[in-house]
């Protein structure tokens, strides 16, 4: 994790080998005008550069408590065009959440099986689509939540993105964070 840079870096961050530990602060988000009329980019981002297709993962806890307490992955080009993906609490529930912003932002969620902590997401690039999926342990496979657009660019950056916006002091923690080659596109097995 030594090449990773943060966007937004939050004042608490400890590392114990392959685990990050991220306090979150204030009111910090990602989220462009729809619905909410707000327009947020601060949240906590650790990324690097990748160019080409590629797929990353990592497993994302946390101590959701709060409307919004999210943790997971993202995919950026800009501040007006990423894709977050991830665990989210809403309506006193922990979702599988997916954000994708392309000047404006958009977001779904799916309920998630068994337990909504220490879940491990993937998203993969091929071209213009994003792929994102999230492990399911009950039934050993990752599971298709999204297969959206995203701007064609030689590179983007990727990494591991917390965000409370709601408050302060949300505890995530993210394990086995790797970028390697894209995955088969073999969408149906």
């Amino acid at each position: 994790m030594t090449d990773l840079k943060w966007l937004n870096p939050p004042e608490n961050v400890t590392q114990d080998g392959d685990v990050l530990r991220v306090t979150t602060g204030d009111k910090t988000d990602f989220w462009r005008g729809t619905f909410y009329s707000i327009y947020r980019d601060n949240g906590h981002f650790l990324h690097q550069r990748v160019e080409g297709d590629f797929t990353a993962e990592v497993s994302v806890g946390g101590d959701y408590r709060v409307l919004y307490d999210q943790a997971g992955l993202m995919i950026r080009l800009s501040e007006s065009h990423w894709i977050k993906a991830g665990i989210e609490h809403t309506d006193g529930k922990n979702y599988f959440s997916v954000v994708v912003t392309n000047n404006m932002s958009d977001w779904s969620l799916v309920e998630v099986p068994g337990a909504t902590t220490d879940i491990r997401i993937r998203l993969t690039r091929h071209a213009e689509a994003i792929r994102v999926q999230y492990y399911n342990p009950l039934e050993e496979t990752f599971v298709p939540v999204r297969l959206a657009y995203f701007p064609p660019t030689v590179a983007v950056d990727v990494g591991m993105m917390c965000c409370s916006p709601q408050r302060s002091g949300f505890e995530a923690t993210f394990k086995g964070f790797r970028v390697g080659e894209a995955i088969s596109r073999d969408l149906h097995g």
